[in-house]
Parts: structure tokens; C-alpha cells; sequence
């Protein structure tokens, strides 16, 4: 069964990122907590959250059961209609997320919240270039892919105008980092991203758009020395703060959102969508201050969506908020990413293939490397033999997760028990044993 659906997937469907004769799917026909199971009875542990999204694991009840409700009542309506589970989402991510943001306009996804938070701080500052790093991730519409400073944004060059890059953490690796410790390198990096300011025009510049917490480029993380920086640099130019949670937000990192990580950071506008329901309905939303709002209530907010402010997608939104609170899942999240960073470290002593463990919460990356700390696989290549071995490993033992040149993304509900996290060590203990070999 697993081979039909998945030559029938094939032969009917694209899949994204890839040539396509390169796809040898895996199936999926049910799922509960962090497994799912493909169309022949295969157990698969979902060390990703699929794609870093599904935050409280799957088939859960609380959020199964208000997508019913909801159903029941009203599935869909124009966005320009007011609605219960709308107006209850909106009133949530008010006591969420941190400082004064208050006002939510809603999306389909991270991409396309993006895209408006792009032409919100363009319509609101009357500015139009946008910062951003290197080593990056913002989506795959032309904007937020030219946003981002990711390699797979290259093929669709050019994109779209006026996205600036500047070079962004990278301790491990970054000429930036040499000989200097990391606080001292990441003076270094906001000393740049003042320099890059200043040669473009801080005049012309509308906003610096920055993950709250680094994900699929590599978790590559700055600390409190440059996100102040940065907090003065945007009052100094009076340049607005975008802060994209897509993957870091909703307990991710062991806070509700990545850049609670530091306090005195505080972000005009904030994009938001997977964990925001567990990815169990396309969802995703732009969250800002007052004043950002405030300017729309005589200025036309030139953006839409059709399905914007989905009333199932609400729904599943307000009972992942809910039970997230209820059963203190960012609380609980955290202490297990104690434990599972402890875990991580113990395969660090162990295999010499390990260069680093970065991360927070259960949000973490193993980064493999050759003895003289050249990772295992160059930056934006083909997987090299070595990953491909280990690749190989993990999939043979049905954890399923992403290896991306020379990383392992150990990203798993939030959810998990030491139990599982424990069953997934033996199996990243043996990948990185055959790693071992290459070094």
C-alpha cells in the first residue's frame, strides 16, 4: 500500500524543493503524539514536528474537537465579516505576545504574513528597504524568500527590490567570531548592521526584519549584546522592528516566543503562524503595536486574503492557545529542553563528528564537522557521503527529521517524554557513529 500511494503522489502531485525524480516519499495515514505511521503499519518518530510546526504533537483532542464545533456552526466566511473565533484568537495573542502588541491581521501562513508585515512597515513609515541577514529563512512567496539571506532564494532572483543583507552570528565559523568570544563577536555583527544602515540610508529605511530565535539556516543565534544593539539602532533611526516567530514562536525555544529570550527587545511588528495551532489548519498572522494599527483606521491597508481570518483556522488557534495555557506547555517544554540539551551534550563527549550543539528549548541542531571544524558538508551543497550515510541511518531507524548540510534538526513536539527523547538518542547515537568514521 505505501509503495501504490506513494507512486500515485508522484505521478499526480509536485513536491516542493526538489527535482522530482529525486522524491521517494515516505506515506502517512494516521498519526497520534510525536508518531505517525505510514499506509503499511511503518512507526515513524516525528523528530521535526514535521516541518518544525506541529508543536503539540498530532490527533490532538482539545484542538480536534473545536475544528468540529466549529464546523457545526460556520466554516468560512469574507474577511470583512466579524466572527467569535476571530475576534477570541485576536484578544489571545494580545496577552501572548510580549510588550505592546495588540492588534493581529491574519493570514494563511508564515510566507504570506511576511509579505504584509513587509507592506504594512512600508505603508506605515512611507519608507520603503527592509533589513535583513544572511543566513536566513522568511518563506517562499518572491518576497519573503527575497527576504531571507538563504540559499534557496538564489533561483528566483532577483525577487523583489529593496531587501538589504547584512552578515548575521555565526560564532563557530564567521571570520567576524576569530579569536573573539561570542559577545564580543556580536558587537562586531550590530557594529555592521549600524555601518550597512548608515550606507543605505537610514532615512529610506523602513524596517530591520529579524528571526526572534534562528531556525532552518542553522540555528546561528545572537545574544543579548546584539539584540539590545539592535533595540537601539531602530530608536536611534527611528526604524521599525519585524521580528518573525514562524518557527520560534508558541513554546518552541522554551518561551512563547524566541525573542522573550531577551527583554528589553521590543518588537513593532511580529509574524506568526505554525505553532500558533499546531499546524492542524493553515493559519498564520501579522501582530502590532497600537500605533502601527492605529495609522490603517483612516489609511487603506492595501493587502487581503481570501481565507484571511478563517473561522476554522481561528478556531484551532484559540484551542491550541488555550491549551497551551491550561496545561502549561511553554513551562513543561522548557524543562524537557533541559533535559534534552543534556542529552545532546552526552553525544557531543562522545563522537568526535560533533562540532557543536546549538539551540534552546526543544529547538536545537547538531552540527557535524571534520577535526579541523570545516563542517562535514559545505554550506548550500549536495549532502556529502558522510550526511548521506548518516541520513541514511536516521531513516532506516524511522526518525524523521531534517539533515541539511552538515546538520541534524532535533526539533520534536513539544509533547515529547524523556522516554521518547531517550529512544530517539540510541538512534542518533548510531548515526553519528557511522559520521564518526568520516573524521
Amino acid at each position: 500500500m505505501s509503495e501504490d500511494l506513494a507512486r500515485r503522489n508522484k505521478e499526480f502531485t509536485l513536491a516542493s524543493w526538489k527535482a522530482q525524480n529525486s522524491w521517494n516519499p515516505i506515506t502517512a495515514v494516521r498519526a497520534e503524539g510525536v508518531y505517525f505511521y505510514g499506509a503499511d503499519g511503518e512507526k515513524y518518530l516525528d523528530f521535526a514536528s514535521q516541518l518544525i510546526n506541529v508543536n503539540l504533537g498530532h490527533g490532538n483532542k482539545t484542538i480536534i474537537k473545536a475544528i468540529q464545533d466549529q464546523a457545526e456552526k460556520l466554516t468560512y466566511v469574507a474577511p470583512s465579516v466579524a466572527t467569535e473565533p476571530r475576534a477570541k484568537l485576536g484578544e489571545l495573542l494580545r496577552e501572548v505576545t510580549p510588550h505592546n502588541l495588540s492588534k493581529s491581521f491574519f493570514t494563511t501562513a508564515g510566507t504570506d504574513a511576511i509579505e504584509n508585515a513587509i507592506k504594512i512597515a512600508r505603508l506605515y513609515s512611507g519608507k520603503r528597504k527592509i533589513v535583513t541577514r544572511y543566513r536566513s529563512y522568511h518563506g517562499a512567496t518572491q518576497g519573503s524568500m527575497t527576504a531571507g539571506g538563504d540559499p534557496r532564494r538564489l533561483a528566483n532572483e532577483p525577487g523583489v527590490n529593496e531587501i538589504v543583507r547584512f552578515h548575521g552570528a555565526d560564532p563557530l565559523r564567521s571570520p567576524l567570531y576569530k579569536d573573539r568570544s561570542p559577545e564580543e563577536g556580536d558587537a562586531i555583527v550590530a557594529d555592521l548592521l549600524e555601518q550597512t544602515i548608515n550606507y543605505e540610508g537610514p532615512k529610506y529605511i523602513a524596517a530591520i526584519l529579524l528571526e526572534g530565535y534562528s531556525g532552518t539556516s542553522g540555528i546561528y543565534q545572537p545574544g543579548p549584546t546584539f539584540w539590545n544593539r539592535v533595540q537601539e539602532i531602530c530608536e536611534k533611526y527611528d526604524i521599525l522592528l519585524i521580528i518573525d516567530e514562524i518557527m520560534s514562536g508558541f513554546g518552541r525555544t522554551g518561551k512563547w516566543f524566541g525573542i522573550d529570550h531577551y527583554p528589553n527587545v521590543k518588537p513593532d511588528i511580529m509574524c506568526i503562524a505554525k505553532g500558533i495551532n499546531s499546524g492542524y489548519i493553515p493559519l498564520g498572522a501579522v501582530v502590532m503595536t497600537d500605533k502601527i494599527a492605529s495609522y490603517f483606521d483612516e489609511n487603506v491597508l492595501w493587502g487581503g486574503l481570501t481565507y484571511s481570518s478563517h473561522a476554522l483556522a481561528c478556531a484551532s488557534g484559540v484551542a491550541t492557545i488555550e491549551y497551551m495555557k491550561e496545561n502549561n506547555i511553554v513551562e513543561k517544554g522548557a524543562e524537557m529542553g533541559k533535559f534534552f540539551r543534556q542529552e545532546l551534550d552526552k553525544l557531543k563527549k562522545k563522537h568526535k563528528s560533533v562540532g557543536e550543539i546549538r539551540g534552546a528549548g526543544l529547538h536545537q541542531i547538531i552540527d557535524l564537522a571534520q577535526a579541523d571544524g570545516e563542517p562535514l558538508s559545505p554550506y548550500n551543497s549536495a549532502l556529502t557521503e558522510p550526511m548521506q550515510k548518516v541520513s541514511k541511518v536516521l531513516m532506516d531507524n524511522n526518525l524523521i527529521t531534517f539533515v541539511k548540510w552538515n546538520t541534524i534538526y532535533c526539533c520534536p513536539p513539544l509533547i515529547i517524554t524523556e522516554e521518547q527523547i531517550m529512544e530517539a538518542m540510541t538512534i542518533l547515537d548510531k548515526a553519528l557513529t557511522e559520521a564518526d568514521k568520516y573524521i
